[in-house]
């Protein structure tokens, strides 16, 4: 197979998947689509799924509003048969420390400001939308109402199936092995199925994208860190928003069917792109569950699986190109909201590929912040 095409993306996931429909809906052919096994098989397939516009800056809150209002209308915008399962349940978020109080006033007063509905509520106050919390091992909490969850198989093969309408090409199981550089020009892709000559290469393969962009001489400051997941079985309907803690390591969230997903992070998890699952997890996991929302102790559970969180410095993604190598754009370094971020990606992606104005300002998210030292720090992560 040779082959040739004005875009290969690499990585069939969210941002894969929204970044090729964006640009054959801006009229681009020959969009190839490059995916190792099946899609949504990496990070978007493994993540939580939880949709939030509730952080601690103005960009990531600009982000996340964005792609909440696509996701609002995604059935209808991606013609999609099936249903993407967007449950706007909201989100609480508790605040357990002084320190937490006083952050989120503040984030709320920014989301405000921005148009999201956010605002501070009681210990009392957040009992009366999560019935079943202990309301003493809390001092308060933000909860926004259009916050949700979603099928994240679904909502990436609505992006799928829209962009291959469009005539965009996907390449399932099929494994890119190299990227030719001539004169700091990209000039194609090597996979193991054959080699596809290209002006433009995309880099959104997630969890191994600083793999991908060493092939192009490029280094970029990630590291991908196993993060895990359980799901319970499926219960009657008890808990609508997603509840969850920074300070206390903890989201958990019951989706549409019944089945409570729920996960935490841990800063000593290896970076060796491992996914398997760990014992630890899943008594530091059940232990905290319980202090917050102790009927859950009777909730058996089914599995557990990891997936992996691609970490930049400033917990913030990197958009756009690398200018030492023209023609190669980054859309990786998620650091655990690449799902959320989805339909944004796809839109400032293609723009950036195009040499369009930004939608929403990104220049901020560039590769080169690094050198600079102009980190976006974010203060409302788990």
């Amino acid at each position: 197979m040779n082959k040739s095409a004005s875009v290969v993306i690499i990585g069939g996931g969210i941002s894969g998947c929204a970044i090729a429909y964006n640009l054959a809906k801006k009229g681009v052919k020959d969009v190839i689509i490059i995916e190792k096994e099946y899609l949504s098989s990496g990070a978007t397939g493994r993540c939580g799924a939880g949709i939030r516009m509730q952080w601690g800056t103005e960009m990531n809150c600009r982000l996340a509003k964005y792609s909440v209002e696509f996701f609002e209308t995604a059935n209808e915008v991606l013609e999609y048969a099936g249903d993407v399962e967007f449950k706007q349940g909201g989100y609480l978020i508790i605040a357990a420390t002084e320190k937490e109080v006083a952050q989120f006033q503040k984030n709320i007063k920014l989301q405000n400001s921005l148009g999201i509905p956010s605002r501070y509520i009681t210990p009392q106050e957040a009992k009366e939308i999560v019935p079943h919390m202990d309301e003493t091992q809390i001092l308060g909490a933000a909860f926004n109402p259009k916050d949700g969850h979603l099928n994240p198989f679904h909502t990436t093969q609505a992006y799928a199936d829209a962009a291959v309408r469009l005539g965009v090409e996907i390449m399932k199981y099929t494994e890119v092995t190299g990227i030719k550089v001539e004169n700091g020009k990209i000039a194609g892709v090597q996979t193991d199925k054959g080699y596809i000559s290209t002006p433009v290469v995309v880099n959104a393969a997630g969890g191994h994208a600083q793999i991908i962009s060493e092939m192009v001489g490029v280094k970029l400051p990630l590291y991908s860190e196993r993060h895990q997941i359980l799901v319970t079985e499926a219960v009657e309907p008890m808990q609508g928003p997603m509840f969850m803690s920074f300070s206390q390591n903890i989201y958990c969230q019951q989706t549409p069917h019944g089945s409570f997903i729920m996960g935490r992070g841990d800063p000593t998890e290896p970076r060796d792109l491992r996914v398997t699952s760990s014992w630890e997890f899943l008594e530091e996991m059940a232990k905290t569950c319980i202090r917050f929302l102790p009927p859950l102790k009777d909730i058996r559970m089914v599995r557990q699986w990891a997936g992996l969180y691609n970490m930049s410095p400033d917990a913030q993604p990197i958009y756009g190109p690398v200018k030492d190598v023209e023609g190669f754009f980054l859309a990786c370094g998620y650091s655990g909201h690449g799902f959320m971020f989805g339909p944004v990606t796809g839109v400032v992606v293609s723009e950036s590929i195009l040499g369009e104005e930004h939608t929403i300002p990104v220049d901020a998210l560039s590769y080169d912040r690094f050198e600079k030292g102009e980190l976006i720090l974010e203060p409302s992560v788990v």
